[in-house]
């Protein structure tokens, strides 16, 4: 096991500077920019934008810790809001993702991916459906591709008569307030109690007096809230939430520790575009009708292995001795490889390693052997459920 203390624990620091690391020139800003200097962030280059990897008040680990107790804001203005209208808004948006948007309720939301003619995955993405607008949510990384993606496919979609339309919400922060006092915070806001707002849902509300889009969403495993504001308020917001004495800020650091141990994906590292949903172990976000019609891109290969089952299998990992990191070979006792690591950290919550990665099928059992080389050693790992920490969404 590995022994966890806030003098000593860098692990994190460490994988922060390779997920991180990129040229930072022409850096984009979020509306929180001068907010998070005020505050001491540590701004690194993130998907073209500065952004905090951590504050000097709590560090990682202290970080991290206060979310799994408290509740902590996030700043996460740099992913791609967007918002599609039009009578046939869920015929369009259903030829490019895996999701059954017909029979998700209003005011619902979910998961789901943009795929490829191949099956893999182009990017994840939450949607939220309103009465006369979809609401998506997707990873600020892929933002130039996304938009690329989508408008091709719409601008063929509108010549054979079908109406949608595409708008970038780029005139709005997004702040993510997670934690198990995270509802508590937001109704001292807004007045309102919320007991009757579930996880995966979305609402406007007013905070304050400001107009917002409200969803009981994240990605940290912890109940919590993704609040869409004018990029004019954000800072204003942002500063009322943080009055709140349960509320810290965090960064991009103890948020990648966090999605981690709740077994959650990062795109770019646990998927990308050679990746199936299937092979993620995210076939949950097909819906039924979808497994039986398709009609989505790569839905004959993504079927397919829904039928006869995929050759590789995204596993969550413990491993012995040294963190295991993105890119560590996957090997059996005979020292066959059979996979890599896409994402690895030693867990704070756990005090162990934690590690996800692919192996191929018959490899990807629960209680599994398997064999992780760090630093030219041998370090032995065992197949574990995910989440790695049960999570606490709010039902």
């Amino acid at each position: 096991r590995v022994t966890i203390t806030t003098q000593k624990y860098k692990p994190i620091i460490n994988i922060a500077k390779r997920t991180y690391a990129a040229e930072a020139e022409n850096l984009k800003k979020t509306p929180l920019y001068d907010f998070h200097i005020k505050y001491g962030g540590k701004m690194v280059p993130f998907a073209g934008y500065s952004m905090p990897l951590q504050y000097d008040k709590l560090g990682l680990l202290g970080s991290h810790l206060h979310t799994r107790k408290h509740v902590s804001l996030f700043d996460v203005s740099h992913m791609l809001q967007t918002r599609l209208i039009g009578k046939d808004k869920i015929k369009f948006l259903e030829k490019l993702v895996v999701a059954d948007l017909e029979i998700l309720p209003i005011g619902n939301s979910t998961l789901s991916v943009f795929t490829n003619e191949n099956g893999g995955i182009i990017d994840d993405t939450v949607i939220c459906k309103h009465d006369d607008h979809l609401y998506i949510v997707s990873n600020a990384a892929c933002a130039d591709k996304d938009l690329a993606h989508i408008q091709k496919h719409l601008s063929e979609f509108q010549k054979t008569g079908g109406e949608a339309e595409l708008k970038i919400i780029d005139d709005h922060a997004l702040l993510a307030l997670q934690g198990p006092k995270a509802a508590p915070a937001l109704e001292r806001l807004t007045g309102q109690n919320l007991n009757d707002f579930k996880f995966m849902t979305g609402r406007f509300m007013s905070i304050n007096g400001v107009d917002c889009h409200i969803t009981r969403s994240g990605y940290t495993g912890e109940d919590g809230f993704e609040i869409s504001i004018p990029a004019s308020e954000a800072t204003r917001l942002a500063e009322l939430i943080l009055d709140d004495p349960f509320v810290e800020l965090a960064g991009l650091g103890p948020r990648d520790s966090l999605r981690l141990e709740a077994g959650l994906c990062l795109y770019g590292h646990d998927l990308d575009e050679t990746t199936t949903p299937i092979e993620a172990g995210l076939s949950w976000t097909i819906g039924k009708r979808r497994k039986e019609e398709g009609g989505f891109l790569g839905a004959d290969v993504i079927l397919k292995q829904i039928h006869d089952g995929p050759k590789r299998r995204r596993v969550g990992m413990i491993v012995e001795g040294a963190p295991a990191r993105e890119n560590a070979e996957i090997t059996t006792q005979k020292g066959e490889m059979i996979g890599k690591v896409t994402s690895g950290v030693p867990s704070p919550t756990l005090k162990e390693n934690i590690a996800m990665g692919y192996v191929q099928a018959g490899h990807h059992k629960l209680g599994t052997i398997l064999w992780v080389k760090v630093r030219k050693r041998i370090q032995k790992a065992h197949v574990t459920r995910m989440p790695f920490v049960p999570t606490k969404y709010y039902k």
